[in-house]
């Protein structure tokens, strides 16, 4: 096993590890109870059903993800549309291409909380612009111009 970061993230074979605390929140609310009338969850459903995407049961997911970890609640979904289709191509339930596609996650679900986790604490992106996340996570030219535009289509900025 190889320690990659001082956070307590260890990757082995493939799998990624997080602290058991990640989302403590999971245990103690019912998601989808909490978010039936986020007008945010009705947007993703019907973006996510319109591209006939996998993830679209996951919409209440990503937006408890969003509102865990402080990040724009469109930036998760728009990743993994851009990276997976929205769970069409995303074998070991990679939704975003991480570790350039060899991550492994023990369910879709588990794979939006521990991106969403990496993106709000590790040191790579914290307290970065929008802009900047988007070049760390990936450095082509065009690739943030991708994922702002999923972004748009999800909803306006706000």
């Amino acid at each position: 096993m190889r320690k990659l970061f001082s956070s307590g993230v260890f990757v082995f074979a493939g799998m990624v590890s997080l602290p058991l605390d990640v989302n403590p929140s999971l245990a103690q609310f019912d998601p989808i109870a909490e978010y039936r009338d986020d007008p945010r969850l009705h947007r993703l459903h019907k973006f996510f059903r319109a591209g006939h995407c996998p993830v679209a049961g996951l919409a209440h997911i990503f937006l408890d993800a969003a509102d865990s970890y402080e990040l724009d609640w469109r930036l998760l979904p728009s990743l993994s549309f851009v990276e997976s289709s929205g769970g069409k191509a995303a074998p070991g339930n990679n939704l975003f291409g991480w570790d350039s596609g060899r991550a492994e996650f023990a369910s879709m679900a588990d794979s939006i909380f521990r991106v969403g986790y990496r993106l709000a604490n590790s040191s790579l992106y914290r307290d970065k612009s929008l802009d900047r996340i988007l070049a760390t996570y990936n450095p082509n030219a065009d690739y943030a111009a991708k994922v702002k535009s999923v972004m748009r289509r999800i909803a306006p900025a706000e």
